[in-house]
């Protein structure tokens, strides 16, 4: 999966360059994917329109990466689903073992993993 370039969303997606999310937000584009940021207060991400919700996204998505704690994620569930990624992957700090189990359920991969280590490992 490492060469294949994917659409990637990134929730949680932050405009602080010290935040890990908005360094996955780089890494990806750097390592040429297509990224959506999702937060819902900042216009702009990285340099990348953002949108404020995973709502707004009517495209297919391959992958979706959450920097948010599982109370967010949660309620995030029934958009993610309807989105039907290829794989959720939940960063350190985002787990969230309900939406997992559920996301499961519905066919949809997931990874407890980080996103930057993923990258940097082409292991993405």
């Amino acid at each position: 999966m490492a060469d294949k370039k994917q659409r990637v969303v990134v929730v949680g997606a932050s405009p602080d360059p010290k935040r890990y999310s908005h360094r996955a937000v780089c890494l990806l584009m750097e390592y040429g994917h297509e990224v959506i940021p999702v937060n819902p207060s900042a216009p702009s991400i990285a340099g990348l329109p953002a949108v404020t919700g995973v709502s707004e996204i009517d495209c297919p998505v391959d992958t979706i990466t959450l920097y948010v704690s599982a109370r967010v994620s949660s309620a995030l569930a029934a958009q993610i689903k309807r989105l039907h990624p290829g794989r959720v992957i939940f960063n350190p700090g985002a787990e969230n073992p309900s939406l997992r189990d559920d996301l499961e359920e519905q066919g949809i991969h997931t990874q407890e993993a980080c996103t930057l280590v993923l990258l940097n490992t082409q292991q993405f």
